[in-house]
C-alpha cells in the first residue's frame, strides 16, 4: 500500500508542477497588455505621418526597429529616412510619444562619457529631448550610443538647425506601434 501511495502522491505532485509550469508558461501570455500612457494613447489617436511610424504631431521620428529617423512639418517628411544608431548594451534610448527638445549646444562635450584619454566625449550639434544627457548629435550611425541618437555630421547639423526648443520627438518601436494601433 505504501508504494502506491507515494506513486499517487508523485503523481499527484507531477501533474500539479506540470500544471503549474504550464500556468506560468501561459499566464503572461494571456494578461493583458499594461494599459497606454497618456502621451502614447493620444499619439495613437492621431493619424500616422505617412511613409513613418510616429503620428503627425511628432517634429522628429525616430524607429528603434529599423534604425531609422525623419524630421516632420505638419505631419510631412522634410528629410529622411536616415541611418541612425541608437543606444545599447544596458544603455538603450528611451522610448517616448510625447518627448521635447529641451536644449541645443552645437559644440557639447559630455561628461557622462569619456575619450579614451578621459578628455570628454564631443557631441557636436546635440539637440536634447530627455532627461539624462540623451540627444540628437554627430556620431557614428554605425555604432550604438549610451543612450542618445547618433546621426552622419550633415544629418546632425540638419537636425540641430530644424528643432526648435519645444519640439516634439517620438521616439518608438515600429512593431509595437502598429499592434498599438490595432488595439486602440
Amino acid at each position: 500500500m505504501r508504494t502506491i501511495g507515494r506513486r499517487r502522491i508523485i503523481a499527484t505532485v507531477a501533474t500539479a508542477v506540470t500544471l503549474g509550469a504550464g500556468a506560468l508558461l501561459a499566464g503572461p501570455a494571456l494578461a493583458a497588455p499594461p494599459p497606454e500612457s497618456p502621451a502614447a494613447a493620444a499619439a495613437h489617436a492621431e493619424p500616422l505621418a505617412a511613409g513613418t511610424p510616429c503620428s503627425i504631431s511628432a517634429r522628429s521620428c525616430v524607429d528603434l526597429d529599423t534604425q531609422r529617423a525623419w524630421l516632420l512639418h505638419d505631419g510631412k517628411i522634410t528629410r529622411g529616412p536616415v541611418k541612425i544608431a541608437s543606444g545599447g548594451n544596458g544603455e538603450e534610448t528611451p522610448i517616448g510619444h510625447s518627448l521635447r527638445v529641451y536644449r541645443k549646444d552645437k559644440d557639447h562635450l559630455s561628461q557622462e562619457s569619456r575619450l579614451a584619454d578621459g578628455r570628454p566625449a564631443p557631441m557636436p550639434w546635440a539637440a536634447f529631448f530627455q532627461d539624462g544627457g540623451i540627444a540628437f548629435h554627430s556620431g557614428s550611425p554605425s555604432r550604438s550610443s549610451a543612450g542618445c541618437i547618433h546621426l552622419a555630421p550633415a544629418d546632425a547639423e540638419a537636425w540641430f538647425d530644424d528643432l526648435q526648443i519645444g519640439d516634439q520627438v517620438q521616439v518608438v518601436r515600429a512593431s509595437q506601434e502598429e499592434a498599438a494601433r490595432r488595439t486602440a
